[in-house]
């Protein structure tokens, strides 16, 4: 499939906690406990992401295919790919980087950009994705943005305290791959 063009119109399915999170981080910014408008828009977005994880399954079902919780290793990343493609976000693929972190690379994206600032929605739609799918809190990081190129970055997945240990490590100059292979 070829790149959407910049002119051609585009639009993404988010589901409408989306707004119900952005409205109430946006309240929260104001508070004694301001957050900033940075995490409340990845708030917004984990909001989303655990909402989507629900039309995920209701997709699957439609598909004649297993809940989420009990699709093959094998299916699953194609059926991911195939839902949010589906549902206009753009393309992923899921790969393991170590037995505890996994890398989900996303392509024809709609939220990135080459711009600075990266994908802070998609940051926060994902931690809500895995961490209803994985019935535990998962960490997203996003490493490689905008020196993708247009449409393109890299999301590393994995538990709170794995992804504060990468996190950690690459504060320290150690490259994101070596720190998670070695999570």
């Amino acid at each position: 499939m070829s790149p959407v063009s910049s002119t051609q119109p585009r639009t993404v399915a988010l589901p409408v906690e989306f707004f119900t999170g952005l409205r109430l981080s946006a309240l929260a910014a104001s508070g004694p406990t301001a957050v900033l408008p940075v995490d409340a828009i990845r708030d917004a977005g984990y909001a989303a992401g655990a909402a989507l994880y629900g039309h995920f399954a209701n997709w699957l079902a439609e598909q004649g295919e297993a809940h989420p919780d009990k699709l093959s290793d094998e299916r699953f990343p194609w059926l991911l790919e195939a839902f949010f493609h589906g549902i206009g976000w753009g393309r992923v693929e899921l790969r393991p980087l170590s037995d505890a972190v996994m890398a989900l690379d996303v392509s024809e994206w709609g939220e990135a950009t080459d711009a600075a600032g990266g994908c802070l929605v998609t940051t926060g739609l994902f931690a809500g994705f895995f961490g209803r799918l994985a019935e535990a809190p998962i960490s997203v990081l996003e490493v490689d943005g905008a020196q993708q190129g247009p449409g393109r970055s890299r999301f590393l997945l994995g538990s709170v305290d794995v992804m504060g240990y990468v996190w950690e490590a690459m504060e320290r100059g150690i490259a994101y791959d070596r720190a998670a292979a070695s999570a």
